[in-house]
């Protein structure tokens, strides 16, 4: 039996955020005609928002890094899994409110300012795009990173639609555009939601990664020397970034072993597989 050491590797984001200034808040929101204190209050809650998810993002990066134990052997690398299943299960439910409120509002509508609503949104907007931009830097490499970032885009596409909807209300009059973009805008998350759940679910239920095919794996090692065939063959996620792999080789020259399991590991590699377990044999064994 030869097995890689698993050497996880993890990226922690460092950030800062400051909360804005009365000085540059005041004069802007009074050009646009809006109460500076309701457009402040806008951008602390965005401020605070962005934060917090880049922050709960950091720590559950940090608590990845804890060492294994003998009940833990993959130590609390999955625990980004789990949070990002819960991000995903929770912008499902943010995104069914929007859509329960939108309804709501196309059959009973109210009365829209439009200026005050574009200038809003516009503040949040800015607030919102600086949180996304930070987060976009990782967010395709770890699904606990991808979580944070979509708890950002959801506000930033919340300030979008905001925006469109002030602009429609000012420009034809037209009150029932808020709901209906709103509900827009859900849809998008909605999307973006559900496929971080199906990714988290997919890695929990020890799935092949969508990018490998089990075939090639199979071929790969069915293609080195000495390899007279494969079976019990499983590639799986452990977290993100560390792709396994088991399988029995069956090597009928215990002479070749050494080289096999070099050349094995040289070729997974080269599809991301950086942690295999192989059992070598001389005659096929299936427990």
């Amino acid at each position: 039996m030869a097995r890689d050491h698993l050497v996880p590797t993890r990226r922690v984001i460092r950030w800062g955020h400051p909360e804005p200034h009365a000085a540059e808040v005041v004069p802007a929101a009074r050009a646009l005609g809006i109460d500076p204190s309701l457009v402040y209050a806008v951008m602390r809650r965005e401020s605070r928002f962005d934060t917090r998810a880049r922050s709960e993002a950091d720590a559950r990066g940090l608590l990845q890094l804890r060492p294994a134990t003998a009940e833990r052997s993959y130590g609390l690398l999955r625990l980004e899994i789990l949070a990002a299943l819960a991000n995903g299960a929770a912008l499902i439910v943010i995104a069914g409110g929007i859509v329960l409120e939108a309804w709501r509002r196309l059959q009973a509508p109210a009365d829209v300012d439009g200026g005050l609503l574009l200038g809003v949104a516009a503040i949040g907007l800015a607030a919102n795009l600086a949180g996304a931009v930070v987060l976009h830097r990782g967010h395709g490499h770890s699904l606990n990173e991808r979580g944070a970032y979509l708890h950002v885009l959801s506000d930033l596409l919340g300030s979008v639609g905001a925006l469109l909807a002030g602009v429609l209300v000012l420009v034809t009059g037209w009150a029932a555009a808020d709901p209906v973009v709103s509900a827009l805008i859900a849809g998008l998350i909605l999307r973006s939601a559900w496929r971080l759940v199906r990714e988290s679910v997919d890695v929990l239920l020890e799935a092949t990664p969508a990018h490998i095919a089990l075939h090639d794996v199979h071929a790969r090692l069915t293609g080195i020397p000495g390899v007279c065939s494969v079976h019990d063959l499983h590639v799986w996620t452990v977290t993100s970034g560390v792709i396994a792999m088991s399988g029995h080789l069956v090597v009928v020259e215990p002479a070749e072993n050494q080289r096999v399991l070099e050349e094995a590991r040289r070729r997974l590699a080269e599809l991301g597989i950086g942690h295999m377990t192989v059992q070598v044999e001389r005659e096929p064994m299936c427990e």
